[in-house]
């Protein structure tokens, strides 16, 4: 016996030993147990929303795909290979390089006969299971009744079937290519393939395999290629989305062409299987390849080159009226109201009296600054905590519709330690705190409608407690059949003022001690005496969650569970999971109808309201594609990032085709979503109806009381917002020489700071009238000026668009004005400035140079609230507020002054309606929401700044000594007022502010 045998004899004598065997079995099982109780908790959460049926279908449809996927390539690869190996030649001739390969490979002969098809299978499941979504659709397709301009198919047929007849070709083509490659290096390895000099030996087995497998290769790219040309509807690569000239006149034919081509040469391989003759085969490949070369590239190169470059407006004229049509009608745009606006620059007295309700709801408190004003007067403890973005909202209030600026107070636990007081102590946030937009305090503090704990105001009784928010701990365990509750609620004694920020004892950990404390006749652990007496003296109000928000802890099972889930034994081990503990996670709204709703795409500002009694989230959903025939793909993170949405998802999302098809619900208190069918023409939606039955409610079941806090979205108006900017032009020619395309101005507040990013301005939320005779409604806007880059930028205005926002507040019906459309077209003209020249002209303004430096002073700087813009008077509005903050120490924004602007003129005053009316010659006609709100009177407006010299207010060198007094009072005033917002004494802080008001008054009429 030769040594090789005998190592290789040896070898299979081997064995594994009982402990690799043991070590194995035992990591099996781990690996099985952690995926059960993965695909429990799913399960367990998905049955507890009511929403099981969706994650059911994902799954059966995710398999049976991965199935399909696996088995497809999987099958193939291995009969190629089999079949290969079997009808090798027994008596071929091999070099001795084959043979020394063929003794390296026989061991592993099996092994890769089986393996390499099941790895090679496994990939092509994850893949093929990955396409459910685009499946699903296929086979619940829903016509559109709209046609493509160039074949005269229906759009449903590039929406829901291109996509996976390309899918199923593509992969299929993959399956053949393979096989192919698999089955010709078994034959050569085991001399079904011999080389001998210029000559090459194929047996016939060898020679019908590879034969037939060429010809299903072919005519899949033929197949391919028939179907390539109806994707040239959706492919960017020329000058616009869609298929313009040179598609039609040379891409498309040659498509076609190259299509028959490939059948041609299929044919001659499956006739080379028959007579073994391979000559006629190889040349019709070559000159296949030649042929895609030169109809693929060489002739629509040439066409575009001496054909459309020479006269490209004319001959491209049809096919971007095609671009235009389809563009707008697939964003939504094909409805706009357009109406000239002759905006004026006069400021007259009573320019304002027919825009009364307008004026008066003009908000000036700016939701992305007082976060911290909110935080400091309404936090009450250091557990709670504000977004540092609020909501824009309104509520009926004593009969009258007001803006507001809102957000619910939710819960914090960074501060916290231990697993107790995380998870079953600090379980939810409370309340919803709400303030007027359009008002202020005499101290320049929001005026609230709704706030303190326990929660008191305008919005009548509903339930305060936030179980699921933004802000929620990543889980908490809730309820159960206590003796006592343990979940605290809101501190007592009234106390809900700014200065109790302290955190409060609350119960320790019973788990020690449960059944003495069930009996309530043991004292606790002396370690934890001092917070059991604390919680008794009554500085705490305690809760138990009473609602149905997550699984059910009911058994040891469930609660391993969720400890290997959350990776915390406590879960399992803790005595203070009681029966009927719940363990709520998933917390975050936008997340839970994420997963109910998976064909989403959802609008990254949810926002909270007081609906019927209860706290509700409401979250925008999408339904979108990039498939639609003609229209223009854009990148849908690149349109939604601006100053107040800075964050841009790595992950491209490409449309050119979006519908807000979806208004989704989830109940602060339990969790529950609700998702209502808000588009009921969108075809897609129409579509995952039929996938997931019963998921979806009738708008006719929304009350009166949810619709009148629906908005419309802020992302698709951004959307929108951003095409439009383009495609308002809708003449081919105009387009083609982009003579008029406008963008969105970037935010002249964002972009001052020294390393800030060129971000646009963000669209604003607002009561305002569009147009001349349009009624007020809540709304949201957005402005543009001309796409110009370099020297030739002009921050002039060219347009204002604006969405109607009111869906009504009858029971299931939808105000027929919401989601209105209207842009207001300036005409050239007219050169209104844009935000960032007004913003120019408020820091270049003398005595608002002035009084900004003044307030600079100390230890305080300003911050610039968000520059809004209205048309009314028959002109632009511009309104910013001026908030002032102390720079160390606790301190928060605080409304000091409001900056206006309406042509060439700027005023500033202590509030919006003095300000307007020194603005409009003393009288604006109309009263703004903070009219009652006592002021200094002061000469706040002025002329636009024509070389005056800015004087700092901190600059004493040549002035008289009057003016040195007043600068010395302002300087004590704001060290006084620092001091007492240090100190948190409110009113030292307001009597210093009203001297620093005097003292400024004084100095800008001195000045």
């Amino acid at each position: 016996m030769t040594d090789q045998n005998a190592e290789a004899q040896a070898a299979r004598q081997r064995r594994i030993s009982p402990l690799a065997a043991t070590i194995v079995l035992v990591v099996i099982l781990i690996l099985g147990f952690l995926a059960v109780a993965a695909v429990t908790a799913e399960v367990l959460w998905y049955r507890q929303t009511g929403y099981l049926p969706v994650l059911m279908t994902q799954w059966i449809a995710a398999a049976v795909m991965f199935v399909i996927g696996f088995l497809g390539m999987a099958v193939p690869l291995f009969f190629a290979i089999d079949i290969a190996y079997r009808k090798r030649p027994v008596y071929a001739r091999l070099t001795a390089q084959l043979d020394r390969y063929q003794e390296l490979f026989e061991p592993l002969r099996r092994l890769v006969k089986w393996g390499l098809p099941a790895v090679i299978g496994l990939f092509a499941g994850v893949t093929a299971a990955a396409q459910w979504q685009n499946i699903l659709l296929w086979l619940n397709s829903t016509p559109t009744g709209e046609k493509d301009p160039q074949f005269g198919f229906d759009v449903s047929f590039f929406l829901f079937d291109l996509p996976v007849f390309q899918g199923a070709v593509g992969f299929a083509s993959a399956v053949a290519l393979i096989a192919l490659i698999a089955g010709v290096a078994t034959s050569y390895l085991y001399g079904g393939i011999a080389f001998s000099g210029r000559d090459v030996r194929v047996s016939k087995a060898t020679r019908i395999q590879a034969a037939v497998l060429a010809t299903i290769y072919l005519l899949l790219q033929a197949v391919s290629l028939w179907l390539d040309q109806y994707r040239a509807l959706t492919s960017s690569a020329g000058l616009r989305t869609g298929a313009m000239f040179q598609d039609v006149h040379a891409v498309i034919p040659g498509k076609q062409i190259l299509a028959g081509i490939a059948i041609i040469v299929a044919i001659l391989f499956l006739v080379t299987a028959f007579t073994g003759k391979w000559r006629l085969p190889v040349v019709g490949t070559a000159l296949f390849l030649v042929s895609s070369i030169v109809l693929g590239v060489g002739y629509p190169w040439a066409i575009q080159q001496f054909q459309v470059r020479p006269d490209e407006k004319s001959l491209e004229s049809e096919y971007i009226q095609r671009n235009i049509d389809a563009t707008r009608v697939a964003y939504g745009l094909d409805e706009v109201e357009v109406e000239r606006y002759d905006a004026v620059t006069d400021a007259e007295p009573g320019a304002l009296r027919d825009d009364a309700l307008a004026t008066a709801n003009i908000r000036i408190i700016d939701p992305e600054v007082v976060s911290p004003t909110f935080s400091q007067l309404e936090q009450i403890r250091q557990y709670y905590q504000f977004p540092k973005s609020l909501s824009v909202d309104r509520y009926e209030i004593d009969g009258q519709v007001e803006d507001t600026v809102s957000a619910v107070r939710d819960i914090n636990i960074e501060d916290q330690t231990g697993w107790y007081n995380r998870t079953l102590v600090y379980t939810h946030g409370y309340g919803l705190v709400a303030a007027f937009g359009n008002q202020r305090s005499p101290g320049g503090e929001p005026v609230f409608l709704e706030n303190g704990i326990p929660t008191s105001g305008k919005l009548g009784e509903f339930e305060p407690r936030v179980y699921f928010g933004q802000n929620s701990p990543e889980y908490s365990i809730v309820g159960g059949e206590r003796t006592k509750p343990i979940e605290l609620d809101f501190p007592a004694d009234g106390e809900s003022s700014a200065e109790a920020t302290a955190d409060d004892p609350v119960p320790a950990d019973p788990e020690a001690t449960e059944a003495a404390a069930e009996a309530s006749a043991e004292e606790p652990a002396a370690e934890d005496a001092p917070e059991e007496e604390a919680a008794d003296s009554g500085r705490q109000n305690m809760t138990t969650f009473g609602g149905d928000g997550g699984p059910e802890l009911s058994n040891i099972f469930t609660k391993l569970i969720y400890a290997l889930k959350f990776q915390d034994m406590e879960v399992l081990l803790s005595g203070a999971v009681v029966d009927g503990s719940q363990i709520l996670y998933d917390r975050d709204p936008v997340e839970r109808v994420q997963k109910v709703a998976p064909y989403l795409t959802l609008d990254k500002a949810p926002y909270a309201s007081v609906v019927d009694g209860r706290i509700v989230w409401i979250v925008d959903g999408y339904t979108t594609s990039a498939d639609y025939p003609y229209s223009e793909v854009k990148d849908m993170n690149d349109l939604t990032v601006d100053s107040a949405n800075k964050t841009r998802d790595p992950m491209p999302k490409p449309v050119n085709y979006i519908r807000n098809s979806v208004k989704a619900t989830v109940d602060a208190y339990d969790g529950k979503v609700s998702l209502y069918a808000w588009d009921t023409e969108d075809p897609l939606l129409k579509s995952w109806g039929k996938i997931f039955p019963d998921t979806l409610k009738p708008v006719t079941e929304m009350s009166g009381g949810l619709l009148s806090h629906v908005r419309y979205p802020t992302d698709l108006f951004k959307v929108q917002r951003s095409v439009l900017g383009e495609y308002h032009v809708t003449d081919p020619d105009a387009f083609y020489s982009a003579e008029d395309r406008w963008r969105t101005p970037n935010d002249p507040v964002a972009s001052a700071a020294a390393d800030a990013q060129k971000l646009a301005q963000p669209p604003y939320y607002l009561t305002l009238a569009a147009g001349a005779g349009a009624d007020p409604n809540f709304s949201i806007y957005s402005t543009y000026i001309p796409d110009a880059r370099g020297e030739g930028q002009r921050d002039i205005l060219t347009g204002y668009l604006a969405a109607n926002s009111n869906a009504g507040s009858k029971d299931g019906a939808i105000s027929e004005d919401y989601g209105t459309l209207k842009l207001l077209t300036l005409p050239k003209s007219n050169s209104i400035p844009g935000p960032g020249q007004v913003q120019n002209s408020f820091t270049t303004d003398s005595k608002v140079s002035n009084l900004l430096n003044i307030l600079r002073q100390g230890e305080s700087k300003v911050i610039s609230g968000n520059l809004l813009t209205l048309p009314v008077g028959g002109g632009l509005l511009y309104v910013q507020p001026v908030y002032v903050q102390a720079s160390s120490g606790t301190s928060f924004p605080i409304l000091q002054k409001v900056l206006v602007s309406f042509g060439d003129d700027i005023a500033f005053e202590d509030t919006l309606d003095a300000a307007l009316d020194e603005l409009f010659g003393g009288s604006s006609g109309a009263n703004a929401g903070d009219g009652g709100v006592p002021v200094t009177p002061g000469d706040g407006a002025t002329p636009p700044a024509d070389g005056d010299e800015s004087t700092s207010g901190g600059s004493t060198g040549g002035s008289s000594d009057p003016m040195d007094a007043v600068l010395q009072e302002m300087q004590q005033a704001i060290k006084d007022r620092d001091a007492a917002m240090k100190a948190g004494d409110w009113t030292a802080y307001g009597e210093a502010d009203e001297k620093l008001r005097d003292a400024l008054e004084n100095a800008l009429q001195g000045s």
